[in-house]
């Protein structure tokens, strides 16, 4: 028969465990709670700079982890070109790592489908983590779309026992499923956005989109202490086109005129339709002399041969172009203003070509 001493012994027993199960219940919802807020942030970004930073700083102050980065695969620089257009450029992020392909840049990623926890080796892991410092471990989070690994989020920790192979990884494969949502889900929107700095008859990029790469190039320029040259193009007596053929007319002699245009010019230039029947062309890291051969072989390959309208006719056209040069200096702070000056004084040397005459090209005096 059981005495009232073991009675009491195994009543104080049960009332420890169920108070240790009240207490794992509570850490649990509490880290569930945690988790949940980690996600809305997540969910309630609407744009990718906004996100990444929320993936980033978001998440190392939230986990209270001395560095958080993020690795994504660009091969066609989509995402470098989206952060771009947005003016706020994927250098201006320390901790997100952009790459064309995730081969060699850590020995997990050859077999990453759930989150990795162990110990952090420089050897290993500094390519992923560039700006970790005093790293003992790291969570390794996959980023996945369609079954394709595009990235992860790399938290890494001063304390070599917060993340070790033998912690439950629930919480942060579920982090890794929103987070790729959402990186999916912003990549998409800004792509929809970025459709707005298109020109539809042309395909071109247009003068909203012209606005925010002068900005961002002529800061490259001023780092790398470079010249950013501006070429302003204009089709000769386009209004004369437009009164004897139509609107039709004029619309494909536009349209052959960019295709010229962009058979010339360098994939690292930006072309854009300023307006109208003008076009801007920035030749970065360029000089004058060899922005002047450019437009000239664009002067020739626009005369080069008529244009065949809609209505079956041939027309000739030509081409006035300006040319205007900056040299950005390190005080040079306002570069919106200076990039409507680089502008505008190749617009004069436009002017200038017309007035002397037509389908020439003109630098602007220097």
């Amino acid at each position: 028969m059981t005495s009232p001493e073991m009675l009491e012994d195994e009543l104080e027993a049960t009332h420890r465990e169920l108070k240790a199960l009240t207490s794992e219940v509570a850490r649990n919802d509490e880290k569930m709670r945690r988790s949940q807020r980690r996600e809305l942030r997540l969910l309630q970004a609407e744009t990718l700079d906004v996100l990444i930073t929320a993936l980033t700083d978001g998440l190392r102050v939230s986990y209270g982890v001395e560095y958080v980065s993020v690795v994504l695969s660009d091969a066609d620089h989509d995402v470098r070109h989206l952060l771009l257009a947005n003016g706020t450029p994927a250098e201006g992020f320390p901790a997100l790592v952009m790459v064309e392909s995730m081969s060699g840049l850590a020995p997990q990623y050859i077999a990453l489908r759930s989150p990795w926890l162990g110990p952090y080796a420089a050897c290993d892991h500094q390519l992923i983590c560039p700006g970790a410092q005093d790293a003992r471990s790291i969570a390794m989070i996959p980023l996945m779309h369609r079954g394709k690994l595009l990235g992860s989020i790399n938290i890494c920790s001063s304390d070599p026992s917060r993340f070790t192979r033998g912690h439950a990884t629930d919480f942060l494969q579920h982090l890794g499923v929103i987070a790729s949502y959402c990186i999916e889900n912003t990549i998409n929107r800004a792509r929809l956005l970025r459709s707005g700095f298109t020109d539809v008859l042309t395909g071109w990029n247009n003068r909203r989109y012209l606005s925010v790469r002068l900005v961002e190039e002529l800061a490259r320029a001023r780092r790398d202490q470079t010249s950013l040259v501006c070429l302003m193009l204009d089709i000769d007596h386009f209004k004369r086109i437009n009164d004897t053929w139509g609107h039709a007319a004029g619309d494909a002699v536009l349209k052959e005129l960019a295709q010229r245009i962009e058979s010339q010019v360098r994939a690292s230039d930006i072309a854009a339709r300023y307006g109208g029947e003008e076009f801007v062309v920035l030749l970065p890291a360029t000089n004058v002399a060899a922005a002047e051969k450019l437009a000239e072989r664009i002067r020739d390959e626009v005369a080069a041969s008529p244009i065949r309208l809609p209505n079956g006719d041939l027309v000739a056209i030509t081409t006035s172009i300006g040319i205007a040069k900056v040299s950005p200096r390190a005080e040079d702070n306002d570069l919106k203003t200076l990039g409507d000056s680089l502008v505008a004084r190749a617009d004069v040397a436009l002017y200038a070509a017309k007035s002397a005459g037509r389908d020439r090209v003109i630098v602007e005096a220097a």
